[in-house]
């Protein structure tokens, strides 16, 4: 018997969700979570449908890329995963989509403005864009590179991947991850709506504006962090 039960059922939740929530369509799509303690993580098999998919069928890797336990191909963006899982220590699960909206600005090759407090709910200011990637880039070890230029995006103190859980790949899609499977699929399904409605405020006003930093403070902080006092204290906290 596995020894990892409870993360095979986290990871295969999670990935479950993708198609119920009209996160992914065919196969479009993947989710990986973490033990941090052994190092070891599930990832969806490559190509699998999402409801012939079974617990049984993840494959669980080291950070090293070798195959733990398995019989089937990962997906064909492990290597994204296992890079992003390898730079965020605080990221317990990766998610990518093509989910239509957020799809649509990352092929348009531009960040998701925040422009009202839905998004400011979940994302610390706007959602970052990758550059695109070069020629070698694509043309080498594509998947590990794709990680390469979203740590890159993130590198250096100019992003902290807590405050901003969510990235567009230039050309290509979003990446988004969080504390859980649970968690990171809630906030890749909140990326989708804040996406849409994005596009509809630029339709409604091509001029439309980000809201002001202090209404996006106010936002973010009010759900995370030391001070956040939405929803209910933790169990066994008082109020």
């Amino acid at each position: 018997m596995s020894s990892y039960t409870e993360l095979r059922e986290e990871c295969w939740s999670a990935n479950r969700r993708l198609p119920e929530l009209g996160l992914a369509d065919l196969t479009f799509g993947n989710v990986s979570v973490i033990d941090r303690a052994s190092g070891v993580f599930a990832i969806k098999p490559s190509g699998v449908d999402y409801q012939k998919l079974t617990p049984d069928d993840l494959v669980l890797l080291d950070l090293d890329g070798k195959v733990v336990e398995g019989k089937l191909r990962p997906s064909s963006d492990t290597p994204t995963h296992r890079r992003l899982l390898q730079a965020f220590s605080g990221v317990r699960a990766i998610v990518h989509t093509h989910s239509r909206n957020a799809t649509a600005f990352a092929q348009a090759g531009r960040a998701i403005p925040c422009f009202g407090t839905t998004h400011a709910d979940y994302f610390y200011g706007d959602v970052p864009v990758t550059r695109p990637m070069t020629g070698p880039e694509v043309a080498s070890a594509y998947e590990l590179e794709t990680g390469n230029v979203i740590v890159e995006r993130f590198g250096n103190g100019k992003l902290d991947p807590e405050e901003m859980p969510a990235v567009l790949v230039h050309g290509h899609a979003p990446f988004v991850w969080g504390p859980s499977g649970a968690k990171a699929i809630e906030t890749a399904f909140a990326l989708e709506i804040v996406a849409e409605m994005a596009l509809k405020t630029l339709q409604a006003n091509p001029a439309a504006s980000p809201i002001s930093g202090h209404l996006l403070d106010k936002h973010f902080k009010r759900k995370h962090g030391g001070g956040a006092y939405y929803g209910q204290p933790p169990a066994g906290k008082t109020i």
